[in-house]
């Protein structure tokens, strides 16, 4: 075991404080590498609060996680030191079940094991986030980082990036799609850039009049105030599908209202309360509400390699590790477009 040092809490819903936290010894499989950048996810905010109930603690958050390799394991064979890596949410699976077996490893049926706040079945105890001086991993799970031009701001594409993209995929975005995009926020801007990226025509919903402007800036088409009733109605039945990222509770059904037949409203954000849904909402037009969760590590992988295809990374901003506290403060407060990254060279 190596002692690391890292920030954290040791109890719920504190400040987080420089702490030592223990990393396993290399097993021939493993990668380890020094963090350089990680993204801060609405979810470390929760962990640290207690939202998802009572966390493992210590708790090191952090899994949007970019970085250098600096040993590997002695049967790695796709990684070499000092090449840039990164880790999402999954560092480990069963491997064989159904899921895992079609790379959909984020629908483990013996669950996923996440890069923090989850057991640890390797070593025990729980896993540390990317919040820390280095990170280890089972090389399956590790992703190639293309050197992109803003490195920092590729980090957040390892949670924030893939939430979107996958959908995205599954739902078939491109030339002769419209897809609608409810939200602007970490979610919301990327899965903009990355459906214009893909060909489709792209509408944005939000409530912030600011957000009209910066959705077009980002490269929507068309960007409606959600209580614009009037352009709202203009656009039923002319959208194939909506990626849902609020996180508040709002009316899903005005937005199954404006699909066209067999489309779908993809929920990614996640909102405390249940969404009530009408089910005129969704008989009319054989229309559903469905649900997405990350992504696979190969499909994470592709999505990496055509971000840095089309230059696309995260908006937002790059503060040391020693003003994590301020970050998760202003984040709580909205105060952030779109995402935090924090730059580890101080551990």
């Amino acid at each position: 075991m190596k002692q690391v040092k890292a920030y954290g809490t040791k109890v719920v819903n504190a400040p987080l404080e420089e702490l030592t936290i223990s990393r396993r010894s290399l097993r021939p499989s493993d990668v380890e590498f020094e963090v350089l950048y990680c993204g801060i996810c609405h979810s470390d905010l929760h962990s640290i609060k207690g939202d998802f109930g009572e966390p493992f603690l210590p708790l090191v958050p952090g899994h949007e996680i970019l970085g250098r390799v600096t040993a590997i394991g002695a049967d790695v064979k796709d990684f070499q030191v000092g090449e840039l890596v990164g880790v999402g949410c999954i560092v480990g699976s069963c491997g064989h079940c159904d899921s895992c077996h079609e790379g959909l490893e984020q629908f483990c049926d013996e669950g996923v094991t996440f890069s923090f706040n989850s057991a640890d079945k390797i070593s025990g105890g729980q896993t540390f986030g990317g919040f820390s001086k280095t990170y280890v991993c089972e090389d399956k799970y590790v992703l190639h980082m293309p050197a992109f031009d803003n490195l920092p701001m590729a980090a957040p594409l390892l949670c924030a990036g893939i939430t979107v993209y996958s959908p995205l995929r599954h739902w078939q975005a491109g030339p002769g799609k419209h897809v609608g995009v409810h939200g602007i926020g970490g979610l919301g801007h990327l899965a903009v850039r990355i459906a214009k990226a893909m060909g489709a025509e792209v509408t944005v919903f939000t409530t912030s009049p600011s957000k009209v402007t910066d959705a077009k800036r980002l490269g929507a088409d068309h960007a409606i105030l959600s209580s614009d009733t009037d352009a709202i109605k203009q656009m039923r039945g002319k959208i194939d599908f909506i990626i849902d990222t609020v996180s508040a509770g709002h009316d899903v059904n005005s937005y199954l209202n404006l699909l066209r037949h067999d489309g779908s409203v993809v929920v990614v954000g996640l909102p405390n309360e249940p969404l009530q849904v009408a089910a005129y909402s969704v008989v009319r037009g054989r229309h559903s509400l469905s649900g997405s969760n990350i992504g696979g590590i190969a499909e994470t992988q592709e999505m990496l390699d055509f971000c840095y295809k089309h230059g696309i990374v995260a908006e937002g901003e790059v503060l040391p590790i020693s003003r994590v506290n301020e970050a998760l403060d202003r984040l709580e407060r909205g105060d952030i477009r779109y995402r935090f990254v924090l730059d580890l060279k101080e551990l």
